[in-house]
């Protein structure tokens, strides 16, 4: 009999099985709960999921992973870091304070908010200019005395490592660095030292920015952080942990001063086990082998995966082995385990958090006995997990040969349009005649109450096609006529008929399944459900003509038809794991290519292909970046090159560090972009200082994820500053992302200030004076 194995976890999504997190935090919000109970009902959902985690079996549960709305913001919030606009005066985060940094408040702006690393999750972005950090609650130490008093379980603090904190705030010098460190260790030191008073046995740092590009200094820093931390703690046995891929400096992060290192093995293409294969692994030092999929939906291989630990045992002894997911699994659903309405096949081979600890508890077990004494328990798990697979693979939809024949025959080949974007400008603005700096929104207006609670009606089946079909044109023709008020340039639908930008194609579109409450959060109590793409894609029928058509019979005005784009459908996707996904990227591409051309044969001639995932689903690695952003823009242009000069293509993305995309964004060959800046309007205009732009494009002027209303002098400021580095009869003014989660009062007063702000903007010198 061999040694145990045992197990560990990295993090649990927060939400609750049924959202109540999601609607607990609402209902604060909305001021229906007040803080006493806002608390109790956070602290109930908060010990389920520990004891959910208890129940599988788990070694190390993790604790402080757990959060009111982002662990980055927990931890700046921790160390008192908290922008000076707030009039922060020290001392503990009020709960106030922290959702006015994570939302904005009427005074002030929220802080930036963008994704993390690779992943559709979004954090919220310390600032650290001007603050002066002091420990102001001990977090981790809150959350491992309440899981052991309440629950008897002797948690494995999780924080957010140091250098990764530093290298995802802003505020700072990169000469400012090593000074931020001096200020930093010590608190961390001290969160460290309590823990261990306390009795805490392990501590997990998060530092996936190990598997990125270090700067110059960055590994000498890692050493130093780890010598410091482990001074402050002798006895806490600290984890260091990376996910997402490999670390460049192996050697140098085996040699860190801590009793474990996380590795993760499903998304490093193979690079951990080669290094430990060149290099060994070093005596004394535990390994934390991410071996499940902390961020996909399917269930694993699990004799691949065994066939894996065996190959870390030759390496590793068994007492120095924790198996465990490759990253958190906030990423995934609590649970899939009752998806009834999907066919067996498909639900059988899907998996939730719970269903991977269970995944994990036998491979720990089947890891810990020689292949010849293995129990009934793990003969039996592994025998299903062989027939779940099978009956996946055999399903029909997963190789559809006419979709396999169009990919093949685009396939390396990259889509044109008939004419330059000079050429085809002119011609566009032949027909459209549009003002100069043109106003319009991103795509969807406000989801009230009554049209979730219509729709909720016609999927049950309480609500006819036709009385629903009647419900979603009242709506459109509402906003089409408040629009044309406000007096926007360029109009849109709403969207009033979708839930997801995504799930509403998927919907649509053969090779996608739909779970019943897959949700997982995205930011913020903002949760998505991502569709799940088993099969080949393909297109079935017509996917938003009937609305669009019918909006532009209303106006004069040019209506935009709304489409979300290959990239974006597919990184906001569960994918299936047994195609690149890059031919999964075609596959959409074309089923949204003859979507486009139904817009247009129907006279829809503006068409905006939103991308606002186009940069998320970069890797870590900038040396990886070329070819996955050749594959994003072949996928964008083959579902978009097919119009004529006249039609006009928009599409939108989310903040990225512009300049270092720049020449993707050009190859997109979109007629106009809108990116969301408003957060970080400032950084995206420097980039624009350093780098010319030479196609329509829009920069968001106003921030949809907070609720309050900018006033007119704020985008005024936005609009001249941008104009300082674009061109003008280029450039276009609308908010920085969809309205969809913002309330009506307050979308058509942000609107016409928006619009007043153009206005403002055109009567000045020297616009007054243009021809446009």
């Amino acid at each position: 009999m061999g040694s145990t194995v045992k197990s560990s976890s990295l993090g649990y999504p927060n939400i609750g099985e049924n959202r109540e997190w999601k609607k607990t935090l609402e209902a604060f919000w909305s001021g229906k709960i007040e803080e006493p109970q806002f608390q109790e009902e956070m602290e109930a959902i908060r010990l389920e999921r520990l004891r959910r985690q208890q129940q599988s079996g788990l070694d190390l549960i993790p604790v402080g992973d757990f959060t009111f709305y982002d662990r980055v913001l927990d931890t700046a919030a921790m160390f008192g870091i908290v922008p000076q606009r707030y009039g922060y005066a020290g001392g503990e985060v009020s709960l106030s304070l922290y959702f006015s940094m994570a939302r904005g408040n009427a005074s002030a702006t929220a802080c930036e908010m963008t994704k993390w690393f690779n992943t559709n999750y979004h954090y919220i972005v310390p600032e650290l200019g001007g603050a002066e950090p002091a420990l102001t609650a001990n977090l981790p130490l809150q959350a491992y005395r309440e899981a052991k008093q309440k629950l008897g379980i002797d948690g494995k603090p999780v924080l957010i490592g140091p250098l990764t904190f530093l290298k995802l705030s802003k505020g700072y010098a990169a000469s400012e660095t090593d000074a931020w460190l001096d200020r930093l260790l010590p608190l961390y030191g001290q969160v460290l030292a309590e823990l261990q008073a306390a009795g805490a046995a392990w501590a997990q740092l998060d530092e996936p920015v190990v598997c990125g590009d270090l700067a110059e200094g960055d590994a000498a820093r890692l050493q130093r952080i780890y010598a410091e931390l482990a001074k402050a703690a002798p006895e806490l046995k600290l984890i260091v942990q990376t996910y997402f891929d490999a670390p460049d400096d192996y050697k140098t992060l085996t040699s860190l001063p801590v009793a474990a290192v996380g590795l993760d093995f499903v998304h490093d293409r193979g690079r951990n086990l080669q290094a430990i294969a060149e290099h060994g692994f070093p005596d004394g030092l535990t390994l934390a082998a991410g071996i499940l999929d902390g961020r996909g939906i399917w269930r694993a291989d699990l004799d691949a995966a065994l066939a894996l630990v065996r190959q870390l045992q030759a390496a590793v002894p068994a007492e120095r082995l924790l198996l465990q997911p490759s990253s958190s699994l906030l990423h995934v659903p609590v649970s899939l385990s009752g998806e009834a309405k999907l066919d067996p096949a498909l639900q059988g081979a899907l998996a939730g958090a719970d269903e991977k600890l269970a995944e994990l508890a036998l491979l720990a077990a089947a890891a810990s006995l020689d292949a010849d004494e293995q129990s009934e328990t793990v003969t039996a798990g592994f025998a299903a997990s062989r027939e779940t697979l099978a009956a996946l693979n055999a399903l029909p939809e997963r190789r559809v040969a006419a979709v396999r024949d169009s990919v093949e025959q685009h396939g390396g080949k990259r889509s044109e349009r008939t004419s330059a974007f000079a050429e085809r400008r002119a011609e566009q603005q032949e027909r459209w005649r549009l003002p100069l700096l043109p106003t319009t929104t991103i795509g969807s207006f406000p989801q009230t109450a009554e049209i979730r609670s219509a729709r909720a009606k016609w999927r049950k089946g309480t609500l006819d096609e036709a009385s629903y079909e009647t419900f979603i044109r009242e709506q459109i023709q509402d906003w089409i006529s408040l629009q044309e008020e406000i007096g926007l340039d360029v109009l849109v639908h709403g969207e009033f008929e979708r839930t997801d930008m995504v799930e509403f194609f998927g919907e649509k579109l053969a090779g996608f399944a739909f779970t019943s409450n897959g949700w997982v959060q995205s930011y913020g109590s903002r949760c998505v459900k991502p569709p799940v793409i088993y099969g080949d894609v393909d297109f079935v029928d017509p996917m938003t003509v009937q609305e669009t058509v019918y909006a532009q019979s209303l106006t004069g005005k040019p209506v935009k038809g709304m489409l979300t784009g290959p990239i974006t459908i597919l990184n906001w996707s569960f994918v299936r794991n047994d195609l690149p996904r890059s031919e999964v990227a075609l596959q959409i591409a074309l089923a949204l290519r003859q979507e486009v051309a139904v817009l247009e044969h129907a006279g829809i001639g503006m068409i905006q292909v939103d991308e606002p995932a186009l940069r998320e689903g970069l890797p870590l690695k900038k040396s990886r970046w070329p070819e996955e952003l050749r594959g994003a823009v072949d996928a964008f242009r083959l579902a978009t090159t097919g119009v004529s000069d006249t039609t006009q293509i928009h599409t939108h993305m989310c903040y990225c560090e512009f300049s270092d995309i720049i020449d993707t964004i050009r190859d997109l060959d979109a007629d106009v972009i809108s990116i969301e800046t408003s957060r970080s309007h400032g950084e995206l205009i420097h980039s624009f200082e350093e780098n010319t732009y030479e196609k329509g494009i829009g920069l968001g002027v106003y921030d949809i994820h907070s609720p309050r209303v900018p006033s007119v002098s704020e985008m005024v400021s936005m609009i001249e500053r941008s104009l300082r580095s674009l061109d003008p009869e280029l450039f276009w003014i609308n908010p920085d992302c969809g309205l969809k989660t913002r309330g009506r009062e307050e979308t058509a007063a942000s609107l016409r200030n928006m619009v007043a702000a153009a206005r403002e903007i055109r009567s000045s010198k020297p616009f007054a004076a243009s021809p446009l």
